[in-house]
């Protein structure tokens, strides 16, 4: 890489520092850490969306939580050395205002390096404002010359490329960082912008230099599933792509690497472990009703991609782990796939135009397949959508996608997602919840109806919206629920359960909508009510309703499977135990085929691999996995916020839509309609 090339990727890793910054500002604005100082380091100001408040609140409770560890093992005896942090690439960060406020650098000290630039406009802000240049005391100004660019008794910022070593040796030595003393080496998303090599020398000098140090890395992880090639396709359009993730996939590979650098000891967790682990449950409560927040998946996805680990050596820090886990998390790895799914794309772009959305419903009607709602891509913009979309297969086999308008007098389709559609009729649907944004519940039920033209061809239809009743119905306030077809007394009923909804984050209350009436109906449920849940799934089956997985209280995914039972005098509850048991998960689809509950794609957090496609034998009660392969598809698939469509007598799946808003790397949307070839389940019957 020539001189330019570098200077262009310095920029461009100097820009994420600004991003990283007015993120930091934002969230303390919001009351997610309590930080004075962000906003007086970083000219300007931004407002974030509710996910990158929390990925950045995690992160900082996790770093957090390290440094306190080290200063409380390093301070405490009396007459011990004095301690030293040493942050690489240390931005925009408000590490040691933050500790001086507290009076925590009674006995340390910190020094900071970064790119010359990004030094030199730090120590500058802290020049020009009272407030800083307060409380770092008497200071120096480095001469321009030199690496250092700010000098105070306990507080130093150099200018220096970290793939120097030599230099940032020789630099750290003449600003005072002595060799001996216990030392904090902590570097939060820095080591991946280097190359390999350079990130290896750096860690392995680390280790040589101090005796009695800890070195905290964050940084990303899992580069090879959708989220993951999403992530480093974002740094790589912006010039600063993620090195070493190949080499370094996982939490055990960074173990490794640091153990082989010459650190003694070493632990790694991703994000979702910290968070369940380490943050007590009110402060978690605390934070998760800060904002109306709606993106769980995307949430729970990030934080499974990024990593804390510390590593340390020498008698004081090594002794106890800073990152021992006060309670275990429950990793949870599914059995060894029993075989494979393969994908194949149904449509290609011209086939079915502008099918990317997610949050979305469809249903299987006479015409075809119709999605509605949802959040995607319509006309060039992201938005939630307004226009149906018709999957309709045609006398070659070959299935084709359209966009149809809608129409209706008393009633607007009005844009809302994560609702349920039912079929009513060979052109007719119910539409029943949603949302149309996380403070503002869709009420009322609406019915879709298709309009064909007098040919009876499929290529002037449209979709009329009615209100479902006359009256505006506030019984149904819910998204993310679930609406499934059962019998009671010779009578169609639609179940509808769980969900969540402005004033209740989870539900674990049901609704019986008697169709032909389209009224509220009470009918006696017996049996112990399971547990609230939202984003799960339900099933249709002998006359009642398989309910799997599910987000429950404290944002956690279930594994437990139940059957609302048809008895003689209405339903009842029923625990379904499964061997093994399921990994526990959400945002999934499912369907019964054949005998067996087939569960499709979805989030589960306490696994390290990609959920497929779960098989569970009704009557044996046992499951089973299956991986998707997606050799022939072009785009490996992002199987939450999708749906699914079950052609039986064809053995396939259809799988239509799914994606999210991936933190701060952009929103994703499958690009393709996408089948699953399901002979293969029924092969050895």
């Amino acid at each position: 890489m020539g001189p330019r090339s570098r200077e262009r990727r310095a920029g461009a890793v100097r820009s994420t520092n600004d991003s990283s910054a007015l993120s930091k500002s934002s969230l303390a604005t919001r009351g997610y850490v309590h930080d004075t100082f962000a906003a007086l380091l970083v000219p300007g100001a931004a407002r974030r969306a509710p996910l990158i408040h929390r990925g950045y609140y995690v992160r900082a409770r996790a770093v957090r939580h390290c440094v306190r560890a080290f200063l409380e093992r390093t301070c405490a005896a009396p007459g011990a050395p004095r301690a030293q942090i040493l942050s690489l690439g240390a931005g925009s960060d408000s590490l040691y205002f933050r500790l001086k406020a507290a009076g925590r650098l009674s006995w340390a000290a910190v020094w900071e390096v970064d790119f010359p630039d990004v030094a030199r406009r730090k120590a500058e802000r802290i020049r020009d404002t009272p407030e800083l240049s307060a409380l770092t005391g008497p200071f120096q100004s480095g001469d321009p010359a030199s690496a250092l660019c700010f000098e105070s008794l306990d507080y130093r910022i150099l200018g220096l490329d970290l793939r120097q070593l030599e230099r940032l040796d020789q630099a750290l030595t003449a600003a005072g960082l002595e060799e001996a003393a216990p030392t904090l080496l902590l570097a939060e998303a820095v080591l991946t912008y280097l190359e390999p090599d350079n990130a290896a020398a750096l860690i392995a000098w680390a280790a040589q230099r101090f005796p009695n140090a800890l070195f905290v890395i964050y940084e990303q992880m899992r580069p090879h599933d959708t989220f993951g090639q999403f992530m480093q396709q974002h740094f790589q359009q912006l010039n600063s792509p993620l090195h070493g993730l190949d080499r370094f996939p996982d939490v055990e590979s960074q173990q490794h690497r640091f153990l082989q650098a010459g650190w003694t000891a070493c632990r790694a967790m991703d994000m979702n472990e910290f968070y369940r682990c380490f943050l007590p449950s009110e402060e978690r409560r605390r934070m998760e009703n800060l904002e109306p927040f709606d993106e769980f998946e995307e949430w729970h996805l990030k934080c499974a991609h990024y990593f804390i680990l510390a590593a340390s050596k020498g008698d004081t820090l090594s002794q106890t782990l800073v990152l021992s886990s006060p309670e275990l998390f429950p990793r949870v790895d599914p059995a060894a796939p029993s075989g494979i799914l393969l994908a194949s794309v149904v449509t290609s772009d011209s086939q079915s135009p502008n099918f990317k959305r997610y949050g979305h419903a469809s249903v299987l009607l006479s015409p075809g397949i119709l999605s509605a709602g949802g959040f995607g891509e319509q006309e060039g913009r992201h938005c939630r959508m307004s226009k149906f979309h018709l999957l309709s297969r045609y006398c070659d086999l070959e299935w084709k996608g359209k966009q149809i308008g809608s129409w209706g007098t008393e009633a607007q389709w009005d844009g809302r997602l994560y609702h349920t559609m039912t079929r009513l009729s060979d052109t007719q649907v119910l539409v029943l919840g949603g949302r149309l944004s996380p403070v503002t519940p869709a009420l009322g039920i609406l019915q879709l109806r298709f309009c064909k033209s007098e040919d009876d061809s499929t290529e002037d239809l449209n979709v009329m919206v009615t209100k479902a009743s006359t009256e505006e119905d506030s019984t149904l306030s819910c998204w993310r629920h679930s609406t499934t077809e059962v019998s009671y007394e010779n009578q169609k009923y639609l179940f509808v359960y769980g969900g969540r909804s402005v004033v209740k984050p989870v539900l674990s209350d049901w609704h019986f909508l008697h169709v032909e009436s389209m009224t509220w109906v009470r009918i006696p449920v017996e049996g112990d009510t399971p547990e609230g849940r939202h984003s799960h799934s339900a099933c249709s089956w002998q006359g009642g309703v398989l309910i799997a997985g599910g987000l429950g209280a404290s944002e956690e995914p279930l594994s437990s499977i139940v059957f609302l039972k048809p008895i003689t005098c209405g339903f009842l509850w029923k625990s379904v135990d499964i061997q093994p048991p399921i990994t526990p998960r959400y945002s999934h689809t499912a369907h019964v085929l054949n005998g067996k509950l087939l569960l499709v794609g979805g989030v589960w957090i306490h696994s390290s691999s990609v959920p497929g496609v779960t098989v569970i034998d009704l009557t044996t009660r046992l499951s089973s996995e299956y991986q998707i392969d997606t050799t022939c598809v072009p785009w490996p698939l992002m199987l939450h916020n999708h749906t699914s469509i079950l052609l039986p007598e064809e053995q396939q799946l259809l799988l239509l839509g799914g994606g999210g808003n991936c933190f701060s790397f952009g929103t994703y949307f499958n690009p393709h309609i996408v089948t699953l070839d399901l002979s293969s389940l029924s092969a050895g019957q």
